[in-house]
């Protein structure tokens, strides 16, 4: 029994992990870098779990002229966001949601998910609405998002996602990969 008892124990840790795949970018706002922002993916069985943090700090002569902070945990099965909670603060402004499926099938804008390329309305993490969206295929594995006042060039490398430039009230905004995982 003992021996039993010690078996499981070794076996347990083993058989409840499931997999684990990082992006980490470094992010640029008009040429300057200001920070980084790390996904992680876990999947389990039929359910995949992913975090994300941000943190983005734009300064001038010592003083933070814009702030960005956000963090959020989203959770999918079979292919749809099974639910969505997040914190923000930008610039002083805080943003909290807590977001559940319903009867369909929604997505988030979740670049590391190509499937997203087929849909015609994603999720924002940080105010919790459902936008519509349009995909254009550009040259090779690049692809333009269009959302109402932003787009969004995606960056893929066989099928994986490698960068992000986002263009938005004259600002641009760019994620360059830094290590896979």
């Amino acid at each position: 029994m003992k021996v039993m008892v010690f078996l499981l124990c070794l076996l347990v840790p083993f058989a409840s992990h499931g997999t684990e795949k990082r992006w980490q970018f470094r992010v640029y706002l008009d040429g300057r870098e200001v920070g980084t922002h790390r996904f992680t993916l876990t999947e389990k069985d039929d359910m995949r779990e992913l975090r994300s943090v941000a943190r983005f700090d734009l300064q001038f002569l010592f003083i933070t002229a814009w702030r960005y902070r956000h963090e959020a945990t989203e959770r999918w099965r079979d292919g749809c966001l099974d639910s969505l909670v997040s914190r923000t603060e930008d610039n002083g402004e805080p943003y909290a949601v807590e977001w559940r499926r319903g009867d369909g099938c929604e997505m988030s804008f979740a670049y590391w998910n190509p499937r997203i390329l087929r849909a015609s309305r994603l999720l924002n993490a940080q105010t919790g609405e459902l936008e519509p969206v349009r995909f254009a295929r550009l040259a090779g594995e690049r692809w333009r998002l269009s959302a109402p006042g932003i787009q969004i060039e995606l960056e893929y490398a066989q099928g994986e996602w490698v960068a992000l430039e986002a263009l938005k009230d004259g600002r641009r905004l760019r994620y360059v990969r830094e290590a896979s995982g």
